[in-house]
């Protein structure tokens, strides 16, 4: 057992001797105390003792079950695999089939696709046998699966001291604040709330798991607002990680006084990158977001702004257990807690890891993010746009949900929008893209724009699963529009 899951499983222990009562987990209706969380705990590693595997998937919501078995899983000294519920089936299949989990627990309804995939039930537990080794790099402690830009998902193979170290440093980030419930809005599939609810833990606070249907939320991007809002006025946890969109959800929401935030003491946002008016808006209500950034490769967070160090707009500064720096292009290098290596790949990463992200630093050390290096495009004027930051912008105005941006050796930014709302005008729409102008300089402007008559989804191919849109899909399914002379600027097309 690894000096990290040692220390772990040790602070949990005290938490069950001094914290006897207090409430650890609160799902949907259940709740269980210190003392009962590290009873089951081992309960569940015995049992996996038993089971004589190395590989357990969980296809479970959001709940104590499924954070009791990833522990025990954790402890154990095995790798786990939790499946995030936005994946496709097949995508799901294939992770199963790349992972070579010999042993699943689901949720039930979800027979037809797990037989199909090669399992057989037996009593609470779905088993499969694999002929073929498992390609998992030793230590593997966490497997996680990114779906990309192709869809494809990809296995990311982390060991424990790198998950548990940052889960640490959360913790230590938000002590400050002492927030005392944590609730955990994303699905535990999602890395970064998997160890957000591993720092709650460890600062012995109650952490909140209601399932995704309590909290009104669907997929990786539908969500019923008020179901949510409910949830949070009920429970009044002190702490959320929260992802742009229910960043604007919330401030939205407490903009109409249809959401309280004074019990909140922390709210981290990442995933995405944070448009300044949304978080000088949160900020004006007294909401105290901390936008941070990381990437699965590095074990989820890398930078975050904390209470006293905070500068808006900015990733933050680097944690203490990473070094970063930035490369002659400013692509961001990252170098600490990185993966163990891709699944199936053989080689360990070393040295420094090349995020993919462009970047600059300010003179006391705080990271701002300009995008990812393989969108960005050229203007025909010779600028260098990188479209997500553009896209930020828009989508975090009030009228637009989707928006895609366009200007490869063109002299006009082309945007394509989807509102919101289908009875929102191109008045509204137009208003929202000259907002959103006015944060931008001249060379990132969108200069013209086009309403969709569809959104971008999965089932057109033209989003992710995890909501990311396919940007090389989209370019090829609209490029007679995107590309099209412009003779004339009076309106949008």
């Amino acid at each position: 057992m690894s000096l990290e899951i040692q220390r772990f499983k040790e602070t949990l222990r005290k938490h069950a001797e001094e914290k006897t009562i207090h409430i650890a987990l609160w799902g949907d209706q259940l709740r269980l105390d210190y003392a009962t969380l590290y009873a089951e705990v081992v309960y569940r590693q015995q049992r996996l003792r038993d089971e004589r595997i190395q590989v357990l998937a969980l296809a479970l919501d959001n709940g104590p079950e499924l954070l009791l078995w990833d522990l025990a899983a954790l402890f154990e000294g095995l790798t786990c695999l939790t499946l995030p519920p936005f994946f496709s089936a097949a995508q799901r299949q294939h992770c199963l089939e790349q992972s070579r989990a010999e042993l699943l627990l689901a949720e039930d309804g979800q027979d037809a696709q797990l037989q199909a995939a090669g399992y057989e039930r037996q009593g609470e537990f779905w088993r499969r046998r694999f002929d073929e080794p498992s390609t998992l790099p030793p230590g593997t402690a966490k497997l996680t699966f990114t779906s990309g830009t192709t869809g494809t998902p990809k296995g990311v193979c982390l060991g424990a001291e790198s998950l548990l170290r940052v889960a640490r440093e959360l913790e230590h980030a938000s002590h400050s604040c002492n927030p005392r419930h944590h609730l955990a809005l994303l699905p535990l599939g999602i890395l970064l709330e998997n160890l957000g609810c591993y720092a709650a833990l460890y600062a012995g606070a109650t952490l909140s798991l209601p399932s995704q249907k309590t909290l009104g939320i669907q997929g990786a991007s539908g969500v019923d607002a008020p179901t949510l809002l409910g949830c949070l006025a009920q429970r009044q946890p002190e702490s959320l990680i929260l992802v742009p969109q229910l960043l604007l959800l919330l401030v939205g929401a407490a903009e109409q006084r249809l959401f309280n935030p004074a019990h909140l003491r922390f709210a981290a946002v990442g995933g995405a990158k944070v448009a300044l008016e949304l978080l000088q808006r949160a900020q004006r209500l007294g909401l105290p977001v901390y936008e941070g950034y990381g990437l699965s490769e590095c074990a989820s967070v890398v930078c975050l702004n904390r209470p006293g160090e905070q500068r808006p707009g900015s990733v933050g500064q680097p944690l203490p257990h990473v070094r970063v720096h930035l490369a002659a292009d400013g692509e961001v290098l990252i170098e600490g807690s990185l993966l163990l290596g891709y699944l199936g790949e053989t080689g360990r990463p070393d040295g420094w890891w090349h995020s993919g992200d462009i970047g600059e630093f300010d003179s006391d050390g705080y990271l701002y993010l300009k995008g990812r290096k393989k969108h960005q495009f050229v203007t025909s004027y010779g600028r260098n746009v990188n479209p997500e930051w553009v896209e930020a912008e828009l989508t975090q105005r009030s009228h637009i949900a989707q928006a895609f941006v366009y200007g490869e050796a063109l002299p006009h930014n082309h945007a394509l929008l989807w509102p919101h709302r289908p009875d929102c005008s191109d008045r509204e729409l137009a208003a929202a893209v000259t907002e959103a102008n006015q944060a931008l300089p001249d060379y990132a402007q969108v200069h013209r724009w086009t309403r969709l008559q569809q959104p971008f989804t999965p089932g057109n191919g033209l989003l992710t699963a995890n909501g990311r849109p396919r940007r090389e899909a989209i370019v090829e399914h609209y490029r007679d529009l995107l590309c099209a002379p412009v003779y004339s600027e009076e309106s949008p097309s």
